[in-house]
């Protein structure tokens, strides 16, 4: 993957070192190493410069991301992809339900790392799976994958400070009461178990989840969530301690008459462009299989 960027220092920056001037766009010190390693990695104005050297207000600068290597134990897998958006820095998919984020035992090519290791392999690029907001295999929805290592860095830092806003749609049986709120419920490991998680408020770690309910139809709840946290399995552990869980959950609420899935989807992404700083906002309509549901 190849990527140039550039930039034109301010007066305000006049007099500050090449690194210090790109750690405030958010490359961290992996980027900055990374760099270092390639030929032509820092310009000023054309020319060739140390991360050290200082910058004067005008200077263009520009950096020359270039990764050659893709993700090993990757393999290729032409799968059914669909790409909500794509430019040079990243891409927004709508991942299918029964779709695997990563490879996994039993999984080994029919994740979406398989699917977009294929599609660059058939242009030629070389490409390492860096996913931003992973998703449950059974959970539908938009999900941001990194094209290269700055946008990667600066995506994990966005969602570290909760600048990424995700709001998921869920179905649950029957009127949920109070129809709006806030969940605050630590989540930790269940005893015993390495995948389900449970509402631990002794060990737990910080879980707050926003909803409302926008819907009711078919003896079923339409449910908005916003993720203050995101603590794995956190929607669905939430909406259970709430009294209504998600419909078709196998872990915690195998109520399969409806739907053979858990009814939960990412409707919803919002953020800051890691390079460009534009507000970008996607949403994807409810799947055929949640929306059957509601219209019984």
């Amino acid at each position: 993957m190849e990527r140039r960027i550039s930039y034109e220092a301010g007066e305000e920056e006049e007099g500050i070192r090449i690194g210090q001037f790109l750690k405030r766009r958010g490359y961290s010190r992996s980027c900055l190493s990374h760099l270092k390693q390639v030929p032509d990695g820092v310009m000023v104005d054309g020319h060739p410069r140390y991360l050290t050297e200082r910058v004067l207000a005008g200077n263009k600068i520009q950096v020359h991301i270039s990764e050659t290597e893709s993700s090993g134990q990757i393999v290729p897998v032409r799968l059914p992809l669909e790409i909500v958006y794509e430019d040079e820095d990243l891409l927004v998919v709508n991942k299918a339900a029964g779709m695997p984020t990563h490879p996994s035992m039993h999984n080994y090519e029919n994740s979406l790392a398989n699917g977009l290791a294929w599609y660059f392999k058939e242009q030629g690029k070389a490409f390492i799976f860096r996913c931003t907001n992973r998703l449950d295999r059974d959970t539908s929805g938009l999900t941001v994958v990194a094209k290269h290592i700055l946008s990667a860095c600066v995506l994990a830092d966005m969602t570290v400070k909760k600048e990424i806003k995700r709001e998921y749609r869920a179905i649950v049986r029957g009127s949920v009461k109070p129809p709006f709120g806030v969940i605050c419920a630590p989540l930790g490991r269940t005893p015993g178990s390495v995948i389900e998680r449970t509402v631990d408020f002794q060990k737990g770690e910080k879980a707050v989840t926003h909803y409302q309910v926008i819907g009711e139809r078919n003896g079923h709840s339409l449910v908005a969530l916003l993720l203050e946290t995101g603590r794995t399995h956190q929607i669905r552990i939430h909406m259970k301690y709430l009294g209504y869980p998600v419909i078709g959950d196998y872990l915690y609420n195998p109520d399969m008459e409806y739907i053979r899935r858990q009814a939960l989807h990412s409707f919803r992404l919002a953020f800051r462009h890691p390079v460009s700083g534009k507000e970008m906002k996607f949403e994807a309509p409810l799947p055929a299989d949640m929306e059957a549901v509601l219209q019984g």
